[in-house]
């Protein structure tokens, strides 16, 4: 990596691709029953609902991040992006693949119902590891200032 230049992909294909794997495989093993299932019945309907609308949320932040504001375009000039979604958000796309992945393991009601606490944790540790002390050694105190006012995964606004 220059040192002058951040990583347009940084850690995160590897990250979701872990994210991923674990989620799709728990939704596959909860849907045979060869993991245990945490139904709920009073609540089944509850879980359904809030998985969904998890995933549509999930997927709406992905349209304004990559598709409108094109992140990837901003990343590869060397640009620090605070508008748009980054208004709201410090780490869309990791934060777009948080909470599908919760919507799927919401949606399953498997006994993985604990991930996405693993995940966040996984995510926070890591991203503060690495990105974030790369963005912190590129753009010092305009980026502190940014991380004060937005947070990483989950909007002040929600």
């Amino acid at each position: 990596m220059d040192e002058n230049h951040l990583p347009v992909f940084g850690i995160g294909p590897y990250l979701i691709s872990i994210i991923g794997i674990i989620t799709i495989i728990s939704s596959i093993l909860s849907y045979y029953y060869l993991i245990p299932i945490y139904k709920i019945n009073e609540l089944n309907m509850v879980f359904l609902i809030l998985g969904t609308i998890l995933i549509i949320f999930g997927i709406a932040f992905w349209i304004p991040t990559v598709l409108i504001s094109k992140i990837d375009k901003e990343v590869e000039n060397n640009n620090l992006v605070t508008t748009g979604i980054c208004d709201y958000l410090r780490h869309p796309i990791y934060a777009l693949f948080f909470y599908i992945a919760v919507g799927l393991i919401l949606i399953s009601q498997n006994i993985f119902f604990v991930l996405p606490v693993i995940i966040w944790a996984f995510l926070t540790v890591v991203i503060l590891k690495t990105e974030e002390t790369w963005l912190i050694d590129k753009w010092g105190q305009d980026y502190l200032n940014y991380s004060k006012k937005v947070n990483g995964f989950i909007s002040k606004v929600i």
